[in-house]
């Protein structure tokens, strides 16, 4: 059983920092603790690979983003060894103000050393160095060191820019086959003054392993040194508890889904608790003819600068071509 799975897609989807809370969907976010089913797996020499993928989010403060990347790999073995080039477009509305584009470039690469497995998906926006970077074991005790950087969604953030670069560690803590721990910590900072402190402690609990299903209890801390100093949401502190069900299953002809739901709590400094959901859906196809896509949908409740909760949804689709 694998107890932290980092969300790596094959077609490396850039994951956008949301407008009120931009640390909410980053890497470490998608840490998702889950069941082990082992996946229909293949082994080739290395082939040429050509991808496509469209992101759109929206959110109750009408922040829109649509972004459109196209892959070229000249190396390509596997979702874990791949090497080339990543080019994205990406359009931002914030706060239904007019739109924004920027052109982004990046490399993108991934394989192994020793026991460890690394990706990375660095470029550049014209500005400043952007992207993100991962590295980790695959022993019991699971080792894990990650970095992201990006630029806020919001107008100030477009506007002066404003960036975040967010890095840290996380570790799986296995009580037996059927528990187990994962902790997070991390250090998120902002242009500016502001440093925040992320603390996140997930436990899951294994209720089928023959079929893919967990039981999740999800809890986040983060401080910042510097609130409100800027329009993204950055109270003095924030904790959040979500319990989650999930399903994450193989079929025989090899479609890979997961669903995963749930509704806890959330509060800030200035408020008191209240709800926060969230339910995630995936669906990756099989290859077929060197073909193969991937599709998600993620909405949950995220805390705008009013500290108020706000509905926040994601949708990702993405094809891609072996040769």
């Amino acid at each position: 059983m694998r107890a932290a799975l980092a969300v790596l897609s094959m077609l490396a989807v850039a994951t956008p920092a949301a407008a009120a809370a931009p640390d909410a969907h980053s890497l470490a976010a998608e840490l998702l603790a889950s069941a082990e089913v082992t996946a229909p797996t293949a082994t080739s020499e290395p082939k040429h690979a050509v991808g496509t993928d469209l992101f759109f989010s929206t959110d109750a403060d009408h922040t829109d983003v649509f972004k459109a990347g196209l892959n070229f790999d000249w190396a390509w073995s596997g979702p874990e060894k791949y090497l080339g080039v990543r080019l994205e477009k990406a359009w931002f509305r914030p706060v239904g103000r007019h739109w924004q584009d920027r052109t982004r470039a990046y490399f993108r690469a991934a394989d192994s050393a020793g026991k460890w497995k690394w990706n990375v998906n660095a470029g550049t926006d014209g500005h400043t160095l952007l992207g993100s970077g991962d590295i980790h074991d695959e022993a019991p005790l699971r080792k894990e060191l990650f970095i992201e950087r990006d630029i806020l969604e919001t107008p100030e953030g477009l506007k002066r820019p404003i960036y975040y670069t967010f890095g840290g560690a996380a570790l799986d803590l296995p009580a037996d086959e059927n528990n187990v721990f994962t902790v997070v910590a991390g250090l998120q900072d902002f242009t500016g003054r502001n440093l925040r402190t992320q603390l996140r402690a997930n436990f899951v609990h294994v209720l089928s392993p023959e079929n893919g299903l967990s039981l999740q209890i999800r809890t986040r801390y983060f401080r910042d040194s510097v609130p409100h100093e800027f329009d993204y949401y950055s109270p003095r502190w924030y904790a959040q508890a979500v319990p989650i069900l999930q399903l994450r299953r193989f079929t025989n002809s090899g479609w890979r889904y997961l669903l995963a739901g749930g509704v806890g709590v959330q509060r800030d400094d200035s408020t008191h608790w209240h709800r926060s959901s969230y339910f995630n859906a995936q669906l990756t196809s099989p290859p077929k003819a060197g073909w193969s896509g991937t599709s998600s949908l993620l909405f949950s409740e995220t805390p705008t600068a009013t500290g108020q909760s706000y509905n926040y949804l994601q949708l990702t689709f993405g094809v891609m071509h072996r040769f």
